[in-house]
């Protein structure tokens, strides 16, 4: 039996589209053992109990590859990563299910090797890598390869999550997304996204200038309800930058830690609002996946 570990990642960060994720305190258990024949999947909703299942999928990538046909499988899921939340649990299935089934094949696949098949599976690394790797991590993929680097964040910022109880599907994220993006946009982002590294590093306050993007919020966010207005609430008490983790629908504030009230005052300033919000302290998880037994 294989017991695995992967946190919840938030990617983007505003205008790192595509490329820059952090890992978070927020997990995805997944256990898994061979058994005599058939598949058993417990612990999701019935709909991801078949073959679809995300899981099941990645590790029958690394069977395949590997040339290993297991009489059945079963797998066990407890996550506290809400779906369509844009806080990855699509990664954190493909990575769960790769390092698993790896350990059932006898560790065939290096960290790199796992890291290059997850991205195929996911379209894009921002999510995958700091699920794998942890940390703050920025990534491309070319020529069949990832390539990264990590970002140490100071650790003058805190994360809030505030997460409605509605969900934005990536597919739908997607497709709002224009097929041509204005030259002076993409010079906007390429400045931001420079300054947004090293604002995270250095841990000052260029992070509110740097965190803004053109060229995937303004059009994702017609599909947040209140996003325009909790934002506005998040800066008005102290929040340092607002952005859409991920595809959405969370939102995720980057807040002074001397700001100790922050949390207790957005809870109130949003209790009412449509979409029943919850606001989550989460943490930069530094492990990335583990290996339990």
């Amino acid at each position: 039996m294989v017991k695995v570990r992967v946190p919840a990642t938030t990617a983007n960060i505003g205008p790192g589209f595509d490329c820059l994720g952090i890992a978070l305190d927020l997990y995805c258990y997944i256990e898994v053992e061979e058994i005599e024949k058939g598949l058993i999947i417990e612990g999701c909703d019935d709909k991801f109990k078949g073959e679809d299942n995300l899981i099941y999928k990645s590790m029958k990538r690394i069977f395949e590859s590997a040339l290993y046909s297991p009489m059945g499988i079963k797998i066990k899921v407890d996550s506290k990563i809400p779906i369509s939340r844009g806080l990855g649990s699509s990664a954190a299935c493909i990575i769960g299910g790769l390092l698993a089934a790896n350990e059932l094949v006898g560790r065939v696949y290096s960290k790199e090797e796992i890291l290059n098949i997850a991205t195929q599976m996911e379209g894009h690394p921002d999510n995958v890598t700091p699920a794998l790797l942890g940390g703050m991590t920025a990534a491309i993929y070319e020529r069949d390869r990832v390539y990264y680097n990590k970002i140490k964040v100071a650790d003058r910022f805190k994360f809030y999550a505030l997460t409605p109880q509605f969900t934005v599907s990536t597919e739908k994220a997607r497709k709002v997304l224009p097929k041509v993006i204005d030259y002076k946009d993409a010079v906007f982002n390429i400045g931001r996204v420079s300054l947004l590294i090293t604002s995270f590093i250095e841990g000052n306050d260029n992070i509110k200038i740097a965190c803004r993007d053109k060229i995937h919020e303004d059009y994702r966010k017609e599909l947040i309800r209140g996003f325009d207005t909790i934002k506005e609430k998040c800066l008005d008490l102290g929040s340092l930058a607002v952005f859409i983790s991920g595809s959405g629908s969370t939102l995720m504030a980057i807040v002074d830690k001397e700001n100790t009230d922050f949390k207790a005052k957005i809870e109130k300033a949003i209790y009412n609002f449509e979409g029943s919000w919850i606001v989550k302290e989460v943490n930069i998880d530094y492990e990335g996946t583990k290996i339990i037994k």
